[in-house]
């Protein structure tokens, strides 16, 4: 609670507002507002009373839900036209107590649909707020949409999103008749893709990304999905580790893992400082529960380390140690099946049994929607004034962790050939012990009020800390409107993940490569009781 005098200040200045309005939350208004050369129209137009509802459409929503609690706003939902045979949607929320800035939001996995949960979060820091549904609906892993409809899948890649940004923006000048003082952007999986993408193609998007687990890598991520699911098959195999093992790998994990942050209290830290020795997991002679025949090891050791294909190339990093090994399910992810099913082989039949790295090479070839965000050079949006915060959960099941760091360290490589000897000015990365994808852990601290994540009792921001130092997207917001970048974000655990419930700990996150550690003494869910450290 020592920040509160800063969050009081923070908080005033970034809610300051603007009392005029250009024009009424009409339907008719709006429409004069978007430019006619593209091809824009208004779905519909509501203006929601402070402390009002909104429900999306399911014209522009996968799964329409009610948010509640809001500011007074004006929402917006509208299309346009991508080709001669597609379009996409976008909404904006534009509070009446507006402050100047402008936040866009993304989507997850290959799901299509306007995120107004996120916009609903966002709006309540006094900025107008943006989501596109990338040209389709359906839910995070379904693919099938993608069938032999690659304009689809290019407005999924990256052309929705930009495309809805402009208009977005020049809805919001117009509507407040003001020009926008900065643009921001947070999201996570698919979401946080998107934001690094935009800022490869169009380094004067956004001024501030905030970015979880991005999905930044195609078709290598996919890929590496479907191969996971395959390791642990088929079910009646020597090699097949059945669900009732799973606890066994991750008490050993623990185990061995758990203390090199210098506190035993089941989360695992420092997984790339542990030296994990499999052969613990090994059946003693005489014994035949709670441990792993050789064959068993095998595909355990296959799911935490790097997949490496033909004449020994990297595809994708493996999971984290640490990540629950349930991830080993018993059939391979759609998120991996759907991606070669339907937009690279283009047969609904395809047989995911067959897969190899031909399918890889072929993809690549193909380059679905030409999704991958891997331009390492950030100098254009570095000297455009940029700044990245990027987080990650250590216990990522979904993507791996280690995939943000072959993106930040080749980042920093790239740089380091136009004479930067760092990258930290302008591109953090923060890993967060114990999270699963982008929320949620049973005994970590997670919250961070990013994008993608929430907990009960919470309309935006931390409860009881809306600072920049618990606050990832205020953090991002001084990082470029005041120059302090953030040394640590101490993230929280709510009690049940219920802010009534209160505050059960609390703990700093370093910017990679450092990491937080025991001090030795203190209460250990007191984040002053940890330092961060290098492990070098």
């Amino acid at each position: 609670m020592r920040f509160r005098g800063l969050a009081f200040s923070f908080i005033t200045t970034l809610t300051a507002k603007v009392t005029a309005l250009a024009f009424e939350c009409t339907e008719c208004a709006i429409s004069r507002a978007l430019p006619p050369e593209s091809g824009a129209k208004v779905n519909y137009v509501r203006h929601v009373l402070l402390n009002g509802s909104f429900t999306g459409s399911e014209n522009d929503t996968f799964n329409p839900g009610t948010y509640t609690g809001l500011p007074s706003l004006c929402a917006v939902s509208v299309n346009v036209p991508s080709s001669a045979t597609t379009s996409f949607n976008f909404g904006v929320f534009m509070p009446d107590g507006w402050n100047g800035r402008i936040i866009t939001t993304g989507n997850g996995g290959f799901g299509g649909g306007i995120n107004w949960a996120d916009m609903a979060a966002f709006s309540h820091y006094g900025m107008a707020s943006m989501s596109t549904d990338t040209g389709h609906i359906s839910f995070a892993v379904d693919g099938s949409w993608g069938l032999n409809q690659p304009e689809k899948i290019t407005d999924w890649g990256y052309r929705a999103m930009h495309g809805s940004l402009v208009l977005a923006k020049e809805l919001v000048k117009s509507y407040y008749a003001s020009n926008i003082s900065y643009s921001y952007y947070a999201s996570c999986s698919t979401g946080g893709r998107q934001g690094l993408k935009e800022i490869q193609l169009h380094p004067d998007s956004f001024d501030g990304i905030a970015v979880g687990a991005p999905a930044w890598q195609y078709p290598n991520l996919p890929a590496s999905t479907l191969k996971q699911g395959l390791y642990n098959l088929p079910a009646e195999a020597h090699h097949h580790i059945p669900p009732q093992l799973f606890p066994t790998i991750a008490a050993e994990v623990n185990r061995q893992c758990d203390p090199q942050d210098g506190l035993r209290d089941g989360i695992v830290s420092e997984p790339f400082s542990c030296n994990f020795r499999y052969e613990e997991l090994l059946c003693k002679p005489g014994a035949s529960s709670n441990c792993l025949s050789p064959e068993q090891l095998d595909t355990a050791y296959q799911f935490y380390h790097d997949f490496v294909d033909v004449n020994q190339t990297f595809v994708f990093p493996g999971l984290t140690l640490g990540t629950d090994a349930s991830a080993l399910v018993a059939s391979p992810s759609e998120l991996g099946i759907d991606f070669f099913r339907y937009w690279v082989h283009s047969d609904p039949n395809w047989d995911p049994s067959t897969f190899t790295y031909a399918d890889i090479e072929l993809a690549r070839r193909i380059n679905p929607g030409n999704a991958s965000a891997d331009d390492y050079d950030l100098t254009p949006y570095r000297s455009n004034g940029g700044r990245i915060l990027m987080y990650h959960g250590l216990a990522d099941g979904i993507i791996p962790t280690k995939s943000s760091l072959y993106f930040y360290n080749h980042v920093h490589r790239a740089l380091l050939q136009k004479g930067l000897s760092s990258i930290d000015d302008f591109f953090r990365l923060f890993l967060i012990p114990g999270m699963n994808h982008c929320s949620g852990s049973p005994n970590a601290p997670w919250y961070v009020g990013g994008g993608s994540q929430a907990v009960t009792g919470a309309s935006h921001s931390v409860p009881g800390f809306e600072d920049p130092q618990h606050d990832i997207i205020l953090a991002m917001i001084r990082w470029v409107e005041e120059g302090v970048a953030p040394d640590e974000i101490i993230a929280t655990k709510y009690k049940g993940d219920n802010v009534a419930q209160g505050v059960e700990l609390q703990r700093p996150l370093c910017p990679y490569p450092l990491q937080a550690r025991y001090t030795g003494s203190g209460n250990e869910s007191d984040p002053s009781s940890w330092r961060c450290k290098s492990l070098y």
